[in-house]
């Protein structure tokens, strides 16, 4: 038990020392048992107060420390790199949160916010001075990395770890690479289009000897933890035995006699069951659509280069981290949404974008040529009742980039119908160049949205005006466009199983969005791109290189630490019933057999020391190290006394 610990109340400025007293807090904790000093500071976090904490275990030959201010989620690591500048081990160290805790949630009531102050500590001092030195874990980590999703994000992130010196697996489940951006025309602010994007890093990524790239390939199931995962690979093949000539394989599509939606175009045309999305997509080899195929056989008879009787194989790799880049999805409107599905003149913006692409000297949708746009906005974004309720961000700058290249290359009048647009940062400039176009822009009250009615070949739009004292507008206009947000990408299963959590909007979550903001729960599992939350394409590449970066970190040096905050089993005391194993979210906890007695077992790589496993055990036969049942008890004799 420690007999000489420090103890240190931080002001936080006026955060904690405005609402507690944290002078009286000092008086009362001095003279609590094993307390050696105690100490007001005005930030514990600054450098100074840092050197003195260090100089105070020195010279003091303190055995342990309290630091009573903010959350551990900011300064944790901090007092540990503290403690052990000072020669102590960093886990005779507890931190007290009055901040949050206190100061912040009773702001109202000082004294009551002192009280509770003041018992906190002695919680922390009680739970310190049962304390015990631990070390960190050390395991082996493979330095390979999978990197799930072949879209910009994930060919980047291969690139970059690629160049770091970690070999790399890039796995896509389309036969082809690009993701969302591939189906994107010309792009502010460089002028490319999404093909020439995507040609770039396919080259880089083709060219370079540690990317192995998987298409057509999706994760089956995993084993094994941080530093040593098992992924297992469902792979479908393409039903193409080599580089197909190209001639045979137009004669194949000519005489297939499937036809189906062709969803890269969002359903604008069709496409047969043989299929390239464009001419010079990446890999250049074509592709077979099984579900849809017949197998009637027709395209066989022309190309010798087909093989139907291929068959799905499954291959394990074995990595130390994996990356998660698996994009978005365009939020689909509801049928009757502003007449989607129902008036024929209603188009999402990325059927739009497919239709210009599709398009030639003329703007035309069903035998009409467009030249007025309605553009709505916040479709499937910020929903009062529906459960989008966050901005998509990159949807007001697409529409008007979308309404600028239809008026320089069609001349077409645009109406955007909006609730307030977020063109931040240069994108403003393309809200001036729509202004000077003669855009015009309308902004309505999301309680109040707008109408559309169906007359004759186009539409009309009957809406409310916040901008012109409230006055009721009627647009007619050719073809009305639904600026769609994004969602998380549909059937996606590689959050299940590798138990990655999702947030209320339901895309990945990070541990923190400005500490950790890539990283997982799920240790070594990194997020990027739009699998995370909405983002345009250089916000994606940004958060592919934070998250390859991160998992190169982790895995090139060939070892990895972990912290020894884990579950231990009491052998001699557990008589295996299972419970702990079938609470365990981490798949942490095993059957063993010792001398004949079946009991439990932690995989250290797998806990995450959650401690969810300690109450389920009907026999006590579980401790949790640095939370054992001796600290929490003096935690709790402390609060009540």
């Amino acid at each position: 038990m420690k007999q000489k610990i420090g103890v240190y109340i931080c002001h936080c400025g006026a955060n904690i020392a405005d609402h507690i007293d944290v002078e009286k807090v000092k008086a009362s904790v001095e003279t609590y048992p094993g307390v050696f000093l105690a100490r007001t500071t005005m930030f514990a976090c600054s450098d100074s107060a840092q050197k003195e904490i260090e100089e105070d275990i020195r010279s003091n030959q303190l055995d342990a420390i309290v630091v009573a201010s903010c959350s551990p989620k900011l300064h944790l690591q901090t007092f540990r790199n503290v403690a052990m500048r000072g020669g102590l081990n960093q886990y005779n160290y507890v931190q007290v949160n009055i901040r949050e805790q206190g100061s912040w949630a009773h702001s109202d009531k000082p004294a009551d916010a002192t009280t509770k102050a003041i018992q906190l500590v002695k919680a922390g001092i009680a739970r310190v001075a049962e304390s015990k030195e631990l070390e960190m874990l050390r395991i082996n980590a493979a330095n390979k990395v999978a990197v799930i999703g072949a879209g910009v994000a994930g060919l980047r992130a291969a690139v970059e770890l690629a160049d770091m010196g970690t070999e790399v697996f890039l796995i896509e489940k389309e036969h082809f690479i690009g993701g969302r951006v591939s189906q994107w025309g010309k792009l502010f602010t460089s002028d490319q289009t999404g093909e020439m994007i995507v040609k770039n890093l396919y080259k880089d990524v083709i060219k370079h000897p540690k990317v192995k790239l998987y298409t057509g390939t999706q994760v089956a199931a995993k084993s094994g933890s941080v530093g040593n995962y098992n992924l297992e690979l469902k792979i479908t093949p393409r039903f193409i035995t080599e580089a197909c000539i190209p001639n045979a394989f137009d004669k194949a599509i000519e005489v297939c006699p499937v036809e189906v939606d062709d969803e890269f175009n969002f359903g604008m045309n069709k496409r047969k069951a043989i299929y390239k999305n464009y001419a010079s997509e990446f890999p250049h080899l074509p592709a077979i659509d099984i579900e849809n195929c017949t197998k009637c056989g027709k395209c066989v008879e022309v190309c010798s280069n087909i093989d139907l009787d291929q068959e799905v194989r499954t291959e394990t790799i074995n990595v130390g981290s994996i990356l998660i880049s698996t994009g978005f999805d365009p939020y689909e409107p509801a049928e009757g949404e502003y007449g989607y599905k129902t008036i024929d003149n209603v188009i999402t913006l990325q059927q739009f974008l497919r239709l210009i692409e599709l398009s030639g000297s003329k703007l035309t949708y069903k035998g009409k040529e467009i030249k007025t746009v309605g553009y709505i906005y916040c479709v499937g974004s910020m929903q009062i009742k529906g459960d989008k309720k966050y901005c998509s961000r990159y949807c007001c700058t697409s529409a008007i980039h979308t309404a600028n290249e239809v008026y320089d290359k069609y001349k077409v009048k645009s109406y955007h119908l909006n609730r307030g647009i977020r063109t931040y940062g240069k994108q403003e400039l393309l809200y001036t160049q729509s202004s000077l176009n003669g855009d015009v822009y309308v902004e309505f009250d999301p309680k109040k949205e707008p109408v559309i009615i169906k007359n004759g070949k186009g539409a009309v739009i009957n809406v409310i005006d916040l901008l012109t004292a409230k006055e009721e507008l009627e647009i007619p206009v050719d073809l009305v466009v639904l600026v769609t947000g994004m969602v998380p990408r549909k059937g996606n299963t590689i959050g299940d199983i590798l138990k990655v959590p999702i947030g209320r909007d339901k895309f990945f979550n990070e541990i923190h969005p400005k500490l950790r903001p890539v990283e997982t729960v799920i240790d070594g599992v990194q997020i990027a791109g739009a699998s995370q939350s909405p983002k345009n394409i250089s916000e994606s590449l940004k958060s592919s290189l934070a998250a390859a970066s991160k998992a190169a970190s982790l895995v090139s040096k060939g070892e990895i630490e972990l912290e020894p905050t884990l579950a231990k089993i009491h052998k001699n005391i557990c008589e295996w019933c299972g419970k702990c194993a079938a609470i365990c979210p981490f798949g942490a906890i095993t059957k063993t057999t010792i001398e004949g007695r079946e009991v439990a077992q932690v995989n250290v790589a797998n806990c995450k020391g959650c401690g969810m496993c300690l109450p389920v055990c009907p026999v006590d036969a579980i401790d949790l190290i640095g939370y054992t049942n001796r600290e929490i008890e003096s935690m709790i004799d402390a609060l009540i006394d």
